[in-house]
């Protein structure tokens, strides 16, 4: 029997343990986790194996877990196990695991090294940047050049922090660069204070347009395998207004693209995952192994361009892809360990899906609000429904499942097309409850004819430009117009 121990306690993690439990090889599965996920919880006991509590991200408390119970191998879910070295720990111990080391994985933990490593192997789909050690230089720039920019936290922050401002009317330049320089002295002092392992703090990239989509893929450091693309929409609120989250909601499918994505859209995204893969391995002199997926954007500049990396299974995106793998998970992750993915014949479901997130209000800013609260799910009315439930940020405390500040569930429904799987997921959200009435909230539009259609309008636009800079030979070029410089041009 395959003994396998999970990482992490959220509803990736709980996708992840569904779908190796679905293995022929019938595995014993253990959690290392921070809480008793239910799902993950009732998966374990299902198999005969355990959750173990302690820090997913103490590297000495998941290998010990992993030597103390002999697993075969250690799957890890979420990004901070892996950018503390869970992955390194555990493999020097003698144990396999699924999951980037602590090198590798700086594909996402540092978006700096990130387009550093794009620019330096001229991989396509690459954003001009500029990074800071520190807000006064930041702000320096700022007050020098007048344009539209994304500023971030340098560092992977759970999504927090990302600030994108079009400065395109003269008549509110001050405006604007006022606005820039407090959204950088927010990133210094708030969102990139938990955080030392990194000397960037602060980054600003060129502003791009365009519908944004994410490539999840297999890789044993020499073979891509790519999963159907799926988009998550971060947004708090309807019609993508409301602060960024780590996502309320993702839609997928039929097939390998999305309605807004074409194949030779999706062909080349395959190609710059594959090229940034082989960097890594140039770059750092060790093969990549284990999930990666580029963060995607459909712009004018490029087509695919990159918005960021992760280096794990994205979570909603996990929940669209892994319930419809017909490949066996085990057998995917043994390939992924011997070298041997190149071997393996990934084959999914076609079908569309649609994830919805449910999640307590204060969620995403005031997590302290949104925790602690009694939760109620009617798993056989969701589905009797057809769908099905994955638990996000709950825990149990004396056999009650209790709110942990962020998402809760995770309500995914398969249908033909995407507005039919939304419909369906949406008449399950009233099984979903708090039992102190503090409130709960979704975006109901998420998957909806209106919403899709909007996507597909901006892409159609998106296409025709890229098409068009693309015969007159303008792919990744771009001219500014900078006051008191004049015209710069950008040959990428």
């Amino acid at each position: 029997m395959v003994k396998i121990l999970l990482v992490g306690n959220g509803a990736r993690e709980h996708a992840i343990a569904d779908t190796l439990a679905r293995s022929t090889h019938q595995p014993k599965i253990y959690a290392a986790a921070g809480e008793r996920n239910p799902g993950i919880l009732r998966i374990c006991q299902k198999t005969g194996g355990e959750i173990i509590l302690g820090k997913p991200t103490d590297p000495k408390f998941v290998a010990q877990t992993a030597q103390k119970y002999s697993v075969d191998f250690v799957f890890i879910g979420p990004e901070e196990p892996q950018f503390m070295g869970v992955a390194d720990e555990v493999e020097n111990m003698g144990i396999p695991c699924i999951g980037a080391k602590k090198a590798p994985s700086e594909i996402e933990m540092s978006k700096a090294f990130m387009r550093r490593l794009m620019w330096k192997y001229k991989i396509p789909g690459r954003l001009r940047f500029m990074a800071f050690k520190n807000v006064e230089d930041a702000i320096a720039y700022i007050n020098e050049y007048a344009e539209s920019i994304a500023l971030k936290p340098a560092r992977q922050a759970g999504g927090k922090g990302v600030k994108v401002i079009a400065d395109l009317q003269a008549y509110l330049q001050q405006e604007k660069a006022e606005v820039k320089r407090k959204h950088a002295h927010d990133i210094y002092e708030k969102h990139m204070q938990p955080y030392t392992d990194i000397e960037d703090r602060i980054l600003i990239e060129q502003k791009v347009e365009g519908p944004e989509y994410t490539l999840q893929c297999f890789t044993d450091g020499k073979t891509i395998k790519p999963l159907p693309l799926v988009q998550d929409n971060k947004n708090a609120y309807n019609m993508d207004i409301g602060p960024e989250t780590g996502g309320m909601g993702s839609i997928g499918g039929p097939g390998l693209t999305l309605p807004f994505i074409n194949e030779e859209e999706y062909k080349q995204s395959v190609s710059i995952v594959e090229n940034v893969v082989r960097a890594i391995d140039k770059e750092l002199g060790e093969p990549y192994r284990g999930v990666i997926a580029g963060q995607m954007m459909l712009t004018a500049l490029w087509g695919p361009t990159i918005i960021e990396f992760y280096s794990r299974f994205g979570d909603p995106e996990a929940v669209n892809v892994l319930p419809i793998l017909e490949s066996d998970l085990v057998d995917v992750s043994e390939a992924i360990i011997s070298g041997k993915l190149g071997k393996i014949n990934l084959k999914f479901r076609d079908t569309a899906t649609v994830v919805k997130c449910i999640a307590p209000r204060g969620y995403p800013d005031r997590r302290d609000l949104a925790r602690g609260h009694p939760l109620y799910v009617d798993e056989a009315a969701i589905e009797k429904r057809g769908c099905r439930v994955f638990y996000g940020s709950v825990g149990l405390q004396d056999g009650e499942m209790i709110t942990g500040g962020a998402r809760a569930v995770e309500i995914l429904a398969e249908a033909e097309s995407i507005p039919e799987a939304s419909e369906i997921a949406e008449s399950c959200i009233d099984f979903v409850k708090l039992k102190d009435d503090w409130k709960l909230f979704h975006r109901s539009d998420i998957g909806g004819e209106t919403l899709l259609e909007k996507r597909i309008e901006l892409a159609q636009l998106i296409r025709e430009i890229y098409n068009y800079r693309r015969e007159k030979d303008l792919v990744g070029r771009q001219v500014d117009w900078i006051p008191l410089r004049g015209r710069i041009e950008y040959q990428a």
